[in-house]
């Protein structure tokens, strides 16, 4: 899963307020009592006893997601929690798209109907569970006033209630009509941890089916009725505009059928995608390119680099770090850059609409269907209520689809036309047109002492703040983006004496965004790959630097000690190769990575085998966490190896695979998941084994070559001898 606010970033709430605001979020959802009388005395409309779960007359049970299927597995980890206490198969569970609606589907981590941030199944622990065991104690008690009998005398099996001494059964369906007469209980007892059938347990993908036989409709297979297919060209400068277009060759084209203007974009509509593209080449744009016409990649880092050099504000404090480095044995100082990334989905992005006298139709995927309601209503001239969002499967998100300001673009150019629009962008323009992860530069140094103990560690990161943009809300009241400053301001590993500052600095010419792994990737990068540094400096093995300072963090020492027993740390290696290693804490789950790389005599390198052991607390579906670390790590092993987006003259350089390159299927090594047993409350998985993967190959690349690579990505680098 992708980056959003934690729940670190947006107040907080502690255990006993989430609890109670998960249980009212359940309560607040109910259909009220009036209303369910009313059906019940006709007999109509299924059991609804909250936003979630809705269990028909016809047997069907609906558990309406708040988040967003998007690859990451959501959907069927979520109908495992909410099949766990509703006594039923995970079969028998069919999940649906939640319409836009704050009140009802907000994340409660975060106080938004978004999906990101690795928070869905920890936000869906308590309050799917709450609400399915709700759903269950009224269908119970619902059997039990129809047989006369007590209701703690009943049991369920497979949405069926069962009365043993009477031997009556009743199935849930069944009992509809009896359920909608009665009161919501606000509070229902969850299964004890060793009644659990499904938690735990790995299933398959409720989704494979329908993706194998090619039903799963994502956004860009969407058909309707009358529909015509756009492609656009926006401005390639941020902030320019159109100043004239000549469309005489392009309307003389077979299938084309109207040329379009907005602003800052010129669509071609076609009868058929082919034809709109065919069209967009064909015209002649004037841009007045803005501003930014003149800006350099170079102009950029400089940009960061000077910023760097004020003082910034000071996240956290603890003891005088700059006299502790002063009078250190050893002193070592350094520069770490990150690079702007694009999100680069499989699907790139595409929305179609239908703008009417009197509303709107939205059919797309996205991450924010309120904030697409808004950004269609905004752009069509309308209220939100008037816009209906047909939200659909996301063929990947990474971030890209917490934006909106596509579905506001879509919707400009269908109010200008009769019928259904289907905007689609290529690849070139998704990429070159994306909302890009922040460029970061770091300055890090500490000190050891004689005995080769970190003694003093001052972190300056500079760079932009998605979160002033896309939540102001979220910002601390001291002026600080928490996003970044996670995992820096409160390191894992015991250190004494420390000091960690930010400085905000926008950059020209481009707009930043969530990506897989914002804040604590950028993070985690700079203190594994520094923490490494320390420990060649201090003569100590990698593991054996980090083991005594991970004391009060005993679950990282954990899997630090697993994945090193389990990638054979210290084990001989063939000349040229290396491991590398790093450990973390984030997204509220722990883990430890090993990367086996080899360096070529030419500067390749060659990722050999990859490690991972991971404390995610309680586990929903083992195969899941699998998927979503394996899917993370390639992930972050593409970006950290050749993934970077640079500006020349204002326009973004990339613009498809062939410059934006993947990680190909031959380089991608063997990936080894180790999981720790735990019964702790689930952390997030999707943006962890990115993180992970950024340290764990530039390590194994200094052990490998004796070349300590400082900027991303690495293979440029190791290939121009940075």
């Amino acid at each position: 899963m992708i980056e959003m606010p934690r729940a670190a970033d947006l107040k907080r709430p502690d255990r006993r307020t989430f609890l109670a605001g998960s249980a009212a979020l359940v309560v607040a959802a109910a259909i009220p009592t009036g209303g369910r009388m009313a059906r019940a005395a006709s007999a109509v409309g299924p059991f609804a006893p909250n936003a979630f779960i809705r269990v028909g007359e016809d047997g069907k049970i609906v558990l309406v997601m708040r988040d967003v299927e998007m690859g990451q597995g959501i959907w069927t980890g979520a109908s495992m929690l909410m099949a766990e206490e509703l006594d039923v198969g995970l079969d028998q569970v069919t999940p649906d798209f939640a319409p836009p609606n704050e009140k009802l589907y907000a994340n409660p981590i975060f106080g938004q109907q978004a999906t990101g941030g690795s928070t869905s199944i920890r936000a869906d622990w308590e309050s799917l569970r709450k609400a399915a065991a709700i759903a269950r104690a009224v269908l119970v008690e619902a059997a039990a006033k129809q047989w006369n009998v007590d209701p703690a005398a009943c049991r369920v099996e497979r949405g069926t209630v069962k009365h043993a001494a009477s031997g009556k059964t009743a199935s849930y369906a069944s009992l509809v009509p009896v359920a909608l007469t009665l009161p919501l209980p606000t509070d229902a007892p969850l299964k004890d941890r060793k009644d659990w059938t499904l938690i735990g347990t790995p299933q398959k993908r409720v989704d494979t089916s329908t993706k194998v036989n090619g039903k799963t409709v994502y956004g860009i297979d969407v058909q309707i009725p009358g529909m015509k297919i756009a492609t656009v060209a926006m401005c390639p400068v941020l902030g320019g505009k159109v100043r004239h277009v000549d469309d005489a060759a392009a309307r003389k084209l077979a299938g084309v059928v109207d040329v379009l203007k907005i602003e800052n974009g010129v669509a071609v509509v076609g009868d058929h995608f082919w034809a709109a593209k065919q069209g967009l080449e064909a015209l002649d744009i004037d841009w007045d390119l803005g501003p930014q016409a003149g800006l350099s990649q170079a102009d950029i880092e400089k940009g960061h680099a000077d910023a760097s050099q004020a003082a910034g504000l000071v996240a956290s404090k603890v003891g005088d770090p700059d006299a502790a480095i002063a009078g250190a044995s050893v002193k070592l100082d350094a520069v770490y850059q990150l690079p702007f990334l694009a999100h680069a989905p499989m699907e790139p992005i595409n929305c179609t609409v239908h703008v009417r006298p009197d509303g709107a139709d939205v059919w797309c995927g996205t991450q924010v269907p309120t904030r697409a309601q808004g950004e269609a209503a905004k752009a069509a001239g309308l209220t939100p209520d008037q816009v209906t969002v047909h939200n659909h499967m996301i063929g990947g998100g990474f971030g890209r689809r917490l934006e909106a300001e596509y579905v506001g673009i879509a919707a400009a150019f269908a109010k200008q036309v009769s019928c259904p629009l289907k905007m689609v962008w290529t690849r070139e323009t998704d990429i070159q047109h994306d909302r890009y992860r922040p460029f970061y530069f770091d300055r890090i140094a500490a000190g050891l002492d004689a005995g080769g103990q970190i003694v003093g560690w001052t972190h300056k990161t500079t760079g932009s703040s998605v979160m002033a943009r896309w939540a102001p809300p979220g910002m601390r009241k001291d002026g600080i983006d928490p996003d970044a400053v996670e995992c820096a301001e409160d390191p894992i590993y015991e250190i004494g004496s420390r000091k960690v500052s930010w400085v905000r600095h926008e950059p020209p010419g481009v707009i930043t965004a969530w990506w897989r792994g914002v804040g604590p990737a950028h993070n985690i990068f700079v203190i594994e790959s520094f923490i490494d540094e320390l420990a060649h400096a201090a003569k100590q093995d990698p593991v054996a630097f980090r083991r005594p300072l991970l004391g009060k963090t005993p679950r990282a020492l954990k899997v630090l000690e697993l994945a090193a027993e389990k990638s054979g740390w210290g084990s001989p290696l063939p000349v040229g190769t290396g491991r590398g290693i790093m450990v973390q804490s984030a997204f509220g789950s722990f883990l430890s990575v090993v990367c086996e790389v080899q360096v070529t005599d030419g500067g390749q390198i060659r990722l050999r085998r990859i490690t991972a052991a991971m404390d995610c607390g309680q586990a929903i579906n083992p195969d899941s966490v699998r998927a979503q670390l394996e899917g993370g790590l390639i992930f972050g092993m593409t970006s950290a190896l050749y993934s970077e987006i640079t500006l020349d003259q204002g326009r973004v350089q990339q613009s498809n695979f062939n410059s934006y390159r993947m990680l190909r299927m031959n380089e991608t090594p063997p990936v080894d998941v180790h999981i720790v047993e735990s019964t702790e409350k689930p952390g997030g998985l999707g943006e962890t084994g990115t993180a992970a993967a950024f340290p764990a190959i530039a390590n194994a690349v200094f052990a490998a070559s004796g070349k300590r690579l400082r900027r991303l990505p690495l293979a440029g680098g190791l290939a121009s001898g940075a």
